[in-house]
């Protein structure tokens, strides 16, 4: 299965690009200047501000050559050169931003992560910053054939479908499904009660149900736990014990360790198996799902906000 790329990019996105070293596995933009959000109509403008998200191969190199074209674009840092550079990108969601930067009569933000690091992210939830935004709606502007990262693009958005599934009630909507699978990314975030839209979920998912379903729907057909009622816009999932243990069985890595955390008194060490069968018969598994995830996103995001105090200078 292909990871859907949506409607390919503009004019714009393609003179962004042309402004950074081509050496990319995979470049995206994302948020309220690409899609549309209910209640952000006023930054969707000409004005609004592009994110982008740039993956590198060699994070070294690719600094290098960037500091090359673009030293402007980086904070005070820029006198340390790009192995420290990407010594700081290393830390917290292993992901740099440069922000504020003007191009070509707009402001963008680009952030600059590692292709290993970004595949860790996609496969094992480590923190779930990059990951979180490739859950929702974004432009995919390039893109090479690096099959383990369009398989691990694909995992992500299967793993993001599963653990809604743990979080939801036995029948749902599809707007249901979307607004959880949007929120994954923000359980736990600071941000979101000290600076960010609290209603920011809800206005991602309201104008957007066909750029998920785009995502989504192929991994909805095939799912077997799943049924599918399309014409309806609803879906049915089996919460019984035995089918929230293979849904918890197939989480990621990382959101299984914190789960077990959370539920394992400390000494017992007990596995992870025996674990998660308990959280499948406790009528709180969605809770405490929930619980994991907002562990994982909670100290990657406080840790990637303090970094942005000396990346953005």
């Amino acid at each position: 299965m292909a990871l859907p790329v949506l409607s390919r990019s503009g004019g714009k996105f393609r003179r962004v690009l042309a402004h950074f070293p081509q050496e990319l596995s995979l470049a995206f933009a994302y948020g309220s200047g690409v899609f549309r959000q209910a209640g952000a109509s006023a930054g969707h403008g000409e004005n609004s501000m592009l994110d982008f998200v740039f993956a590198v191969d060699d994070s070294v190199t690719w600094h290098m050559m960037n500091l090359l074209k673009n030293r402007s674009h980086y904070s005070f840092l820029k006198v340390f050169g790009p192995k420290q550079i990407s010594g700081i990108q290393s830390y917290g969601a292993g992901i740099y931003y440069n922000t504020l930067v003007p191009c070509n009569g707009r402001m963008i933000k680009y952030g600059v992560i590692s292709t290993d690091t970004l595949i860790d992210d996609l496969l094992h939830w480590k923190t779930l910053y990059v990951a979180g935004r490739l859950q929702k709606p974004v432009k995919i502007l390039t893109q090479n054939d690096n099959s383990k990262l369009q398989a691990a693009l694909v995992s992500n958005l299967k793993s993001a479908v599963t653990a809604a599934f743990l979080m939801l009630p036995e029948s749902f909507s599809e707007e249901d499904l979307y607004m959880q699978i949007a929120g994954l990314s923000y359980s736990g975030d600071f941000r979101m009660v000290i600076g960010e839209d609290r209603s920011k979920v809800q206005n991602i998912v309201k104008h957007n149900v066909p750029h998920f379903q785009k995502l989504y729907t192929n991994i909805l057909q095939d799912c077997p736990q799943v049924v599918y009622k399309h014409h309806l816009g609803r879906l049915e999932i089996d919460k019984s014990p035995e089918g929230q243990f293979t849904q918890l069985m197939a989480l990621p890595r990382t959101l299984q360790q914190k789960i077990t955390s959370l539920v394992d008194p400390p000494g017992k060490n007990r596995d992870v198996e025996e674990i998660l069968l308990q959280v499948a018969h406790d009528p709180d598994c969605g809770v405490v799902v929930h619980q994991g995830i907002s562990g994982i996103v909670r100290s990657s995001s406080i840790v990637q906000s303090a970094k942005t105090i000396l990346t953005a200078g």
